[in-house]
């Protein structure tokens, strides 16, 4: 896999930790073990853009009132959604 920042190949998975608004901009959640590349030619610790997808996606289609101030991406993606999909998106 290489690096979107810098392109090396020295990079790996790991579960990082990050921070997201909720879509009704009341709070934000601390969200553990988001699958991430860390990049030890850069530095650089990112997360690819379907997982971001995939995280704003499941905070908008969920009941966020339920979520606790800080949540595993395991726990978010469980949590059961109101609509299949998002139909916001275009």
């Amino acid at each position: 896999m290489k690096c979107l920042w810098c392109e090396s190949e020295e990079t790996e998975k790991a579960g990082l930790t990050g921070y997201w608004e909720l879509p009704d901009g009341s709070r934000a959640v601390q969200i553990t073990v988001i699958p991430s590349v860390s990049c030890s030619s850069c530095g650089m610790e990112y997360q690819e853009d379907h997982i971001v997808d995939e995280i704003e996606d499941q905070l908008m289609l969920i009941d966020t009132k339920k979520i606790d101030s800080t949540i595993s991406y395991t726990e978010l993606m469980s949590i059961p959604r109101f609509l299949k999909k998002n139909y916001f998106k275009l």
